[in-house]
């Protein structure tokens, strides 16, 4: 019964864990680019009573074990897109595949995002295209993406590769000579979440690679972005059913519990 209560407590342990996953995804529903997560679990260790065994044709076929609960393995993102919303801002950016923008972070290193929604920072001779926070965007070379001050802003043109141009007084199409930069990861479940939309790459994850070498190029859409891949009625669902199995395992530490006091409470 000792063990029922400690087995009992760690699926409460793992459903309220659960539960913590299911709210962040509930919580950034509005949240571009966000992606879901899901909360992966594991068996803990068996106690085996009596193995299974054959010997001359007699034995015993199946095992006797007893587990000992659960436990979360991992939370894996599902990357799959997001409906593209339009927004007829210029400075807005989707990405249609599965690449990445790359951004210069708070500390200097190169953090990465799908969240496109970037904003003009006006620095000395022109403006830099940056994050909502003011961290630069940077071009397919590693650079900050420049705009000098006698463009037209407002009559900016971005490829579906990611290549910048605007249009002159002539209507004419005139190239700035910069790339929007897109990586991708050999490994992008490995990819750690650091906050404010970003992402930086671990040894799981592997190095970041120009979009165009691996997998099917990315392509760029200007003034949309990608909404969150959150689907509200099913993470009610699953908010449902883990309120359920936390519920249950709190009944079965009651039940442990009152046969230990029943045990207790025996006269000889």
């Amino acid at each position: 019964m000792m063990r029922a209560l400690w087995t009992a407590g760690s699926g409460m342990m793992a459903q309220q864990f659960n539960v913590d996953v299911i709210s962040n995804n509930l919580a950034n529903v509005n949240t571009t680019g966000y992606k879901k997560e899901r909360a992966e679990f594991k068996d803990l260790l068996y106690e085996t009573l009596d193995r299974a065994y054959m010997l001359d044709g007699k034995g015993k076929p199946v095992n006797l074990q007893v587990g000992h609960g659960t436990n979360v393995a991992a939370t894996v993102k599902n990357y799959t897109m997001g409906n593209l919303e339009k927004t007829d801002n210029p400075f807005d950016f989707a990405i249609d595949g599965e690449g990445f923008f790359q951004v210069q972070g708070p500390k200097g290193d190169v953090v990465y995002t799908r969240d496109g929604a970037f904003k003009l920072s006006v620095v000395d001779g022109g403006n830099k295209l940056t994050t909502s926070d003011g961290y630069p965007v940077l071009d397919d070379a590693g650079s900050e993406i420049v705009f000098s001050s006698d463009i037209d802003l407002s009559k900016l043109v971005v490829s579906p590769i990611g290549e910048l141009s605007y249009l002159d007084a002539d209507g004419v199409t005139q190239p700035i000579g910069q790339s929007i930069g897109l990586v991708k990861f050999p490994n992008k479940n490995g990819l750690e979440s650091i906050g404010g939309n970003f992402y930086t790459p671990n040894s799981a994850s592997g190095e970041p690679v120009p979009d165009g070498e691996l997998g099917t190029k990315s392509t760029i859409r200007q003034s949309f972005l990608e909404s969150s891949n959150v689907q509200v009625v099913e993470e009610m669902v699953k908010l449902i059913v883990a309120q359920r199995a936390y519920e249950i395992n709190s009944k079965s530490i009651q039940s442990a519990d009152e046969m230990l006091g029943m045990a207790n409470n025996l006269k000889r």
